[in-house]
Formats: C-alpha cells, sequence, structure tokens
C-alpha cells in the first residue's frame, strides 16, 4: 500500500560524527552528539550566534518542511481563518476588583496581543497600564510575563521576554505618567511587592535555575539589590510571592514533589526569612495566611493525595499542625485558597474537579461544593487578590461549552455569570458531542478516556482520530473547551483526551504510578486507550494521529517505538525524546530537578537501565513508522533544539517505510512558539493540517 502521506525526495541526511561515552560499564554510541552546539547557552539568547553547520542543517528541515506541507497551504490558510473566526478580536476580561480600582485586559480588533486597563472600582473610563502591542513593536516575539502592582497601585512593576529564551526583564512603570524607569533588572522570575518601596525578586542564573532573592529599593541601583535567600541545592527552584493578606512575602523553595517555605512579614522587609518547615525528603506543603494562622496544605504523614493543617503564625512548624481537612485516597486536593473569613479548595476525583469552601469558623461538615453537571469539564480559579472578600471567580468549560466566567459569593451561595465567551462565527453545543469512557491497561488500571465529536459522525470505525496525552509530572489535562479543536471535529475527526497515568485525574498515586521504573506505565495507558478507541468504533486501527508536546513528546516518541502500527501519523512538539542523554547531563538547567520524576542515571545503575529501556532516541528502531511532524524551538530552555533535532536524524536513516518525516524548528523563539493571539494559530493550523493529511482527509 501507498502512503498516505509519502516523503518527498531529498530529505536532509545529518552527518554522523560518531561519538561514544560509558556509564555503569555500558558504552553508549551517538551518531548526533554534534548538534548540540558548545555554545547553546548563547545561542539561546541570541540564535544568529548557532554554529554554520548545525544552522544549516536546521534550516534545511525546514526547507524540506515547506516543500512537503506546500500542498496543505490553502487548508492552512482555510484553518487559520476559521479559527480566527471564533475569536472575538475586540474582547476584554471582566474587571477584577482590587482596592480602589477593578483591573482587567482588552484586546483590539486585530490586535495580538492585550492592553493592560484599570478603572476606577464603580466604573468610568478606563486608564491604561500597559499597551503589550507597542511595547512588542520592535521585537518577533515577545512574551509578557509577570506584572505586579505595588500596594498603593501607582507603580507596576511588569517583565518581558523577547527572544523566546525565558529569560525576562523586569521594568517599573508610574502609573500616573505612563513611563518606565530608566533601569531594568535582567533575567528575573517572580516578583513580590512587600510595600511600595521595596520589591523583592527571583533571578535566574545562567543555566536558566531560578535560585536566589533579592530585595530591591525601587529606584536604587540593582547592583546595589540586597541577596535575602540564596538555593544550593541545585535540584531547587525558587519562586516568591505575596500573601493576600498582605502580611508576608512567601518563598517557596523546591523540585516537583519536595520543597520548603520561608516567609518574610511586610512590615519588616529586611527581616531574615524564617522557615515554616525544614525540608524532608517527598514531603511537600504550601502555605496560605488567614489570621493569625497559617494554613497548610501537604502530603506529610502519608496524606498523598494531600490534607489541610493549620499553624499559628508564632510558631508554624510541624509540631504544631493541627489538622483541618483530612486525607481521603483518591480524593486529590490541588490547591487551597484562604481569604479573612474563608477557607477554599480545589479537589479532584475520577479526572472532574470540584470547588469546596468553608467559613474559617465553622466545622469541615459544614464545607459546601459548587457543583456542575456534564460529563466532563474544567475548571479555572481566580480568587480575588483581596483578603477580606466573599467574592470568588471561577470559570467553568467543557469540550462542548465555551468558558463562562462567575462570581460566585461565598457567604450567599449565590452564582453570577459574569461573562459567556462568544464565538463571532457561531457555535451550537447541540451539535457536538462529549463522552467520558474508561480504556483497561496493561495491568488493570482503568483510564480516563474524554472523547469530543460532531454529532453527524459516523461511529461505525471509519472516522479519523486525534488523540492528545502527556502524562508527567503530575500534571492532570483538563477536559476545556478549545475553538481550535472544533475545526478537526466539524470535518469528521474524533478528538480524545487521555487521561493517563503521570498526570493526577486519579490522585496522586496514578501520578506516583508513572515514576521511576514505572514510567513505562504511561506508554502502555495511552497504547489501552487506542485500542479501547478502535474497538469501540469511535476510529479504527491506522486511522490515530497521535500528538504531545515536551513530556508530551516523551509519550509520542515511545509509542511510535512500541506501536507504529496503531497510527495514521504522529505530531510531537518540541519533544523530550533524548532522555537519557539529558538526564545524564547535570549541566543542562532542569536535569538535576528531574532525577526525582525518572531516577539518577548517574549514580543509579537501575535508572540507568530504567530510562535507557525507554527513551525514544535509544530505541528507535528498524520498522515501520507513520507519518511524523516534529518541532523545534532554538531558544527553547526546556526541551532544547537538539533532542527533536537528533530523533529526526536518525530516524531518517533507520525507518524503513517512505512516509513523510518532517522537523521543522522556529529558529527566533522557544517552548511555546510564536507570541501573539493570532500567530499562534499558525502553528496549530500547522498541526491540524498534517494531521488532516496523514489521515487521508486532505
Amino acid at each position: 500500500m501507498n502512503p498516505v502521506f509519502p516523503a518527498n525526495p531529498g530529505a536532509p541526511v545529518a552527518e554522523r560524527r560518531p561519538t561514544t561515552s560509558t556509564h555503569h560499564s555500558i558504552t553508549l554510541h551517538d551518531d548526533y552528539a554534534w548538534l548540540r552546539a558548545a555554545n547553546w547557552q548563547e545561542a539561546m539568547r541570541e540564535p544568529d550566534k548557532l554554529p554554520d553547520d548545525i544552522k544549516a542543517y536546521l534550516q534545511a528541515e525546514n526547507t524540506y518542511y515547506d516543500a512537503a506541507m506546500a500542498d496543505t497551504q490553502a487548508l492552512q490558510e482555510t484553518l487559520i481563518a476559521e479559527m480566527r473566526g471564533r475569536i472575538k478580536e475586540d474582547d476584554s476580561s471582566v474587571p477584577m476588583p482590587d482596592g480602589p480600582f477593578a483591573y482587567a485586559v482588552r484586546y483590539r480588533e486585530g490586535a495580538e496581543h492585550p492592553t493592560l486597563i484599570r478603572t476606577q472600582r464603580d466604573g468610568g473610563a478606563a486608564h491604561t497600564l500597559l499597551d503589550v502591542n507597542e511595547a512588542a513593536e520592535a521585537h518577533e516575539y515577545f512574551h509578557l510575563g509577570t506584572t505586579e502592582m505595588s500596594p498603593d497601585h501607582m507603580v507596576m512593576a511588569w517583565a518581558a521576554d523577547v527572544n523566546g529564551s525565558e529569560f525576562y526583564a523586569l521594568k517599573f512603570r508610574d502609573v500616573a505618567t505612563g513611563t518606565d524607569a530608566d533601569y531594568e533588572i535582567a533575567d528575573t522570575g517572580a516578583v513580590a511587592w512587600a510595600d511600595s518601596e521595596t520589591l523583592f525578586y527571583v533571578r535566574v542564573d545562567p543555566n536558566h535555575r531560578p535560585n536566589k532573592v533579592f530585595r530591591h529599593m525601587r529606584g536604587s541601583d540593582p547592583a546595589t539589590d540586597v541577596l535575602v535567600y540564596e538555593e544550593t541545592d541545585q535540584r531547587y527552584y525558587v519562586s516568591l510571592h505575596r500573601s493576600r493578606s498582605g502580611a508576608f512575602i512567601i518563598i517557596n523553595t523546591g523540585m516537583n514533589d519536595e520543597n520548603e517555605v520561608l516567609v518574610i512579614p511586610t512590615d519588616a522587609p529586611d527581616a531574615a526569612p524564617s522557615v515554616i518547615e525544614p525540608r524532608r525528603t517527598g514531603i511537600e506543603y504550601s502555605v496560605e495566611h488567614q489570621e493569625d494562622d497559617f494554613l497548610i496544605l501537604t502530603n506529610d504523614d502519608d496524606a498523598y493525595d494531600f490534607k489541610i493543617m493549620r499553624a499559628p503564625v508564632s510558631a508554624p512548624g510541624r509540631a504544631n499542625w493541627v489538622e483541618v481537612l483530612p486525607h481521603r485516597p483518591g480524593r486529590m486536593l490541588v490547591g487551597m485558597m484562604a481569604y479573612k473569613d474563608w477557607m477554599i479548595w480545589i479537589e479532584r476525583e475520577n479526572a472532574l474537579p470540584r470547588i469546596c469552601f468553608v467559613a474559617r469558623d465553622a466545622l469541615i461538615a459544614d464545607a459546601q461544593t459548587i457543583s456542575f453537571d456534564e460529563e466532563a469539564y474544567a475548571l479555572g480559579s481566580t480568587p480575588s487578590p483581596e483578603y477580606d472578600t466573599a467574592l470568588f471567580r471561577f470559570t467553568y468549560s467543557s469540550p462542548t461549552t465555551p468558558a463562562q466566567v462567575f462570581d460566585y459569593d461565598l457567604a450567599t451561595g449565590t452564582r453570577t455569570l459574569r461573562k459567556q465567551v462568544e464565538i463571532p462565527s457561531g457555535h451550537v453545543p447541540a451539535d457536538y458531542v462529549t463522552r467520558r469512557i474508561l480504556a483497561t491497561s496493561h495491568d488493570g488500571a482503568e483510564v480516563p478516556v474524554t472523547i469530543l465529536y460532531h454529532k453527524s459522525t459516523p461511529l461505525d470505525g471509519s472516522a479519523p482520530c486525534l488523540l492528545y496525552g502527556y502524562g508527567s509530572y503530575g500534571m492532570s489535562m483538563p477536559a476545556g473547551f478549545s475553538v481550535n479543536r472544533l475545526s478537526l471535529v466539524d470535518r469528521g475527526f474524533v478528538y480524545v483526551i487521555a487521561h493517563i497515568r503521570g498526570g493526577e485525574e486519579k490522585g496522586r498515586k496514578w501520578y506516583e504510578d508513572a515514576k521511576f521504573d514505572k514510567k513505562v506505565n504511561t506508554f502502555h495507558d495511552f497504547i489501552a486507550v487506542a485500542e479501547a478507541l478502535i474497538d469501540r468504533q469511535y476510529t479504527h486501527k491506522g486511522g490515530i494521529v497521535i500528538q504531545g508536546g515536551s513530556a508530551g513528546g516523551l509519550l509520542v516518541g515511545a509509542v511510535l517505538n512500541m506501536r507504529p502500527d496503531l497510527l495514521a501519523g504522529a505530531i510531537a512538539d518540541v519533544p523530550f525524546v533524548d532522555v537519557l542523554n539529558t538526564i545524564l547531563d547535570d549541566t543542562l538547567p532542569l536535569t538535576p530537578g528531574e532525577w526525582s520524576q525518572w531516577g539518577n542515571p548517574i549514580e543509579s545503575a537501575d535508572a540507568f537501565a530504567d530510562i535507557r529501556a525507554y527513551s525514544p532516541y535509544d530505541n528507535v528502531t528498524v520498522q515501520d513508522y507513520p507519518a511524523m511532524l516534529v518541532t523545534a524551538g532554538v531558544s527553547d530552555p526546556r526541551v532544547t533544539y537538539w533532542e527533536p533535532a537528533k530523533w529526526v536524524a536518525k530516524l531518517r536513516v533507520t525507518k524503513t517505510d517512505n512516509n513523510i518525516l518532517m522537523l521543522r524548528t522556529n529558529m527566533t523563539s522557544g517552548h511555546f512558539g510564536k507570541s501573539g493571539r493570532f500567530a499562534a494559530l499558525e502553528d496549530a493550523a500547522r498541526s491540524y493540517a498534517f494531521a488532516i493529511k496523514a489521515a487521508g482527509r486532505l
């Protein structure tokens, strides 16, 4: 049978430059290690500094991609027009009250970026705080980072990344005049004001590790800023924020599944940070301030799905923790917020979230739940920045229901719809069907699956399918609304999200069952979902296009090696596929913190063997593979460009089929692709056009 999406002649073939390395008495051979530039950190900030031979190879792959996808150009333009037609161009957020003002984001028609505005609390003329379009005008890439208003609402600290490397420069804007101070602070992370003159910020080191906290006096030379805290454990990353009460700067330092919290009183910003509870192996906790107490969300004492504790501000250590909300296996507490008189938390069970709350002085048995009716849905929370309030804002959506923004009065139980996202080109929810099924994995685990399709799509096995997954770091995939997906679903695709192990959809154990030597459960779960879709005639063998990005790209790569026969195609966005080499290299920005997920193959022969057994790059096989689209970004600090580049180079000379294999590298941006709400549609249109062609629907 001829391929549906055959390879073009003249595909680039990367030069082989063999290298070897030995670990635990095992020698690894790598023909393409040269694609990692010696000056990769410099090139991340300035992509033009990439060595000529590497640049030439990546550009040759881009040229090949352009030729192979040329016949989809009209389709891509149609898809972009459809997606853009579903976006309300002159849109704005619901204003959020904060002190004397209400803050919002507004989009002008045709604008790529938002404008930040505020009005008086009760309404009136809007005052522009920052027009991001003007700030972005001189840059090919622009991403607005943190924006933090000073407590007196007179100065806005704001940060931007102008090349996709995620190195942000912090500026200070006088709100009254709209002008920025004549200095900036480079390479910043999180920011928090103690008072209207004193600001704390996190500094990112050259290896992109946020590991230092500085105190800055507004208007002073940043070179004189005081180092407040430095994290010496290279596995730990530092962040900070101001408590909703305004009483504390809260510093969090930790990795994915272990941390420590320190606090600084905002009325004594010169004070040294004090530790709530010293770090302990495998113990996580987060802190909210409420009057005389700290509320603490933690997994301590084997509360693997977390519980909530209370401790006095005067003595917040573990010895004084008192249980407020007990641990219940299978009910994952994913977030907690404290107002002056209310405690709110988000919990998730069987892949569905709930919002719960209770008055500060009430019994936990009196807690209430905000309920929802659809089979699958997603929630987002936007708690008030104010402390003494009963207003709680949340967003609800489902695969068929566009986002709805509600204000909920915790005191009265009144739910007020503040905004319904408009689809200018029209959307009829009744035309679409959402289903939630379970797929049985190789070891009997029941994997939740969210399915979206048009009501006219035949469920006789003939439909093509796009199957999406992630499955790492405890990140759960929400069953929310996407205007972009409708362009596939309207063309007869069944769109599926696999809630596989590695996420926390079914609690912490759902995540723990896909770490270290159990990582392969993630891949088996995904394969089980594909087989269930085929068995239940949502699609057919050879009709599935799989997609995942970053660690989801690892999923795609592993499944391609294991069961390519199930697939019509695969989209691997900035994929983490050179896992073994990356986790062996402790000089890379993210590696030390990754050992808690995958194991440390430098020290452990077992971890080395586990990772080697599934790492997609190390397991490329002499076999047929489906059509593939792989993406990369030169400025990407998360999954460095050479991982997908090496993988494609090896696949091209190993696989035995004549299906297309393409690598498209963004030479001017990083992990998250193009910036801007319309420019980003080009990335989605590219992926969907590939899926349509790979499934034989062009």
